[in-house]
């Protein structure tokens, strides 16, 4: 081989060396592009934002411990939720507010930060996942501006009306000689003949009065005057008299007629009876206008204004609608059923209408005027208040209401809310547990605060055992509390006042009922030894 070739033969393979070397350096380079790029990505996983609303205890207490070691306190910015620390506080107790991280002062815990801008921020709200509201069957609504006529409704009973009811009676001594009606509820027209009386004492007067009529002598008028006055008192009317004057006979039988369309309610007499005057023969009820009487609750009676127009419908003429007015609204309280009759006076032109009948009926509650309304299943009434709940910036915040009327499933509210204001239909109870079991500043179930002595609304068991005594509290070691979701702790318990006198033993297991008073530690009602007597009175 010359040296041509040798000196060829090394150019080429420096060249290849060079060419080789050239690309190891530019994969080199780009491998450590990728891995600080993954680096810095893996950087801004770590350092992301975390929003501190869907904490519970155990991570608030993390939080806390964190910012010990940071030296943060209440005012400063934390680096993980880049959020304000506006105060610390005992989630089991709430209340009281700290301005740095610690123990908590009432229970073998550590504190939790609150954040600024957070939705538990507010002790008087509480918040709840979607996944949760939908669960629960969260419905929210919103308060709405609306024509507002009160009704009330009610069912009534048809009874006669009094106040058309006609006694027929005897003008004068007789006997009844024929008798046109025959039987209590038979019914007559105005003006129609019920019966023949024959009047023996219309006689002499009337043939008295006929012959001072014949007389022709001076003086005469006096007389005349004396006769048809005898006929009067006789019992005759003026009808009566002109009739014998003018056909200048004795008229001695009467017949006498309705005085009013209707149904015969009584007969006391029948052929060949004897009366005297004044007795009556029969009673006549009109049906041209009826009375309704409907019992109308205690506590509605203010909505029932004399004068109210009514409407009033029967199952047994459902095309039909009868009105009418509401005529009285009786004195006196049903003490058994706690209800005020109320009188409703009905037109009943063609008689449709026949006691003893049921009717439904709307009575007016006055003239329409605006108000505020929300669906009746929105209040929440704790005996004490009536409360709605309202949503802001996705909590729920209880709003205490005063109620008006209710009708047609909605209510009225005469304060406590405004117009366009978002409010929750149902669900409210599951809200409610949810507020007390997050330590919700303010139970929503209760009005003004309870005095510790007394029971709340809802007290809580569970075992414990006893690490210390003192004069007014135990220190009790409990496990797991899931209807609190309180975790097994060492924390502090107040005895209530009256049952202070009697402490359980250092060392010594026992059951205990406590309540949870806003603003202060666990209040024990109740403590017994496992498997002994209770002490603190009943249970």
């Amino acid at each position: 081989m010359n040296s041509k070739t040798i000196l060829l033969i090394g150019l080429v393979t420096a060249g290849l060396m060079a060419g080789g070397l050239s690309f190891y350096q530019l994969g080199f380079s780009n491998g450590e592009a990728h891995a600080l790029s993954a680096r810095s990505a893996e950087t801004k996983r770590t350092t992301q934002v975390v929003d501190p609303s869907s904490w519970g205890i155990s991570e608030g207490e993390v939080a806390s411990k964190r910012h010990i070691e940071a030296g943060l306190m209440a005012g400063d910015i934390d680096p993980v939720t880049e959020r304000k620390i506006l105060y610390y506080h005992d989630p089991m107790v709430p209340g009281n507010k700290f301005e740095a991280p610690g123990k908590s002062p009432f229970m073998d815990m550590m504190l939790v930060p609150t954040y600024a801008g957070a939705e538990s921020s507010d002790n008087s709200t509480v918040s709840v996942s979607s996944r949760i509201q939908q669960n629960l069957g969260v419905r929210t609504g919103e308060v709405m501006q609306a024509q507002w006529s009160p009704e009330l409704s009610a069912v009534g009973t048809v009874v006669w009306n009094d106040r058309s009811q006609f006694v027929v009676q005897a003008r004068a001594t007789g006997f009844v000689e024929k008798l046109h009606v025959r039987t209590a509820l038979d019914p007559v027209r105005k003006g129609q003949s019920l019966l023949e009386l024959y009047v023996p004492d219309w006689i002499a007067a009337q043939e008295d009065y006929l012959t001072t009529l014949a007389l022709k002598t001076e003086g005469v008028e006096m007389l005349t005057q004396a006769a048809r006055q005898r006929m009067r008192q006789a019992g005759m009317t003026e009808t009566q008299i002109s009739l014998v004057e003018r056909t200048r006979q004795v008229h001695a039988r009467i017949t006498l007629s309705a005085p009013a369309s209707g149904v015969i309610m009584e007969l006391m007499v029948r052929d060949g009876s004897t009366v005297v005057m004044g007795t009556p023969l029969m009673r006549i009820n009109s049906l041209s206008s009826l009375w309704v009487e409907a019992e109308i609750p205690e506590s509605l009676t203010a909505q029932v204004r004399v004068g109210s127009e009514v409407e009033a419908h029967t199952a047994a003429l459902p095309a039909e609608v009868f009105r009418g007015q509401v005529q009285a609204l009786l004195p006196e309280i049903n003490p058994t059923t706690r209800t005020r009759k109320a009188r409703m006076v009905l037109d009943n032109p063609h008689e449709l209408l026949v006691p003893g009948m049921f009717v439904q009926m709307k009575l007016s509650g006055g003239p329409a005027r605006t108000a505020l309304v929300v669906p009746s299943e929105a209040p929440v009434r704790t005996g004490q208040r009536t409360l709605v709940i309202g949503v802001e910036n996705k909590a729920f915040r209880p709003f205490e209401v005063r109620i008006g009327h209710e009708q047609n499933g909605q209510t009225e509210i005469l304060s406590g809310l405004k117009q366009g204001q978002k409010i929750v239909l149902s669900g409210q109870f599951l809200i409610d547990s949810e507020a007390n079991l997050k330590g919700v500043e303010g139970r929503w179930s209760s009005g003004n605060k309870q005095d510790s002595v007394k029971p709340a609304a809802q007290s809580y068991h569970t075992s414990a055992l006893v690490e210390a005594v003192s004069d007014e509290a135990l220190t009790l070691t409990h496990p797991e509390i899931p209807a609190l979701k309180w975790p097994g702790m060492t924390m502090d318990f107040r005895l209530a006042p009256d049952h202070s006198s009697i402490k359980p033993e250092v060392g010594s297991k026992i059951q205990i009922e406590f309540l949870l008073p806003e603003d202060e530690a666990p209040l024990i009602i109740q403590w017994q030894p496992e498997h002994n007597k209770a002490n603190g009175g009943e249970q």
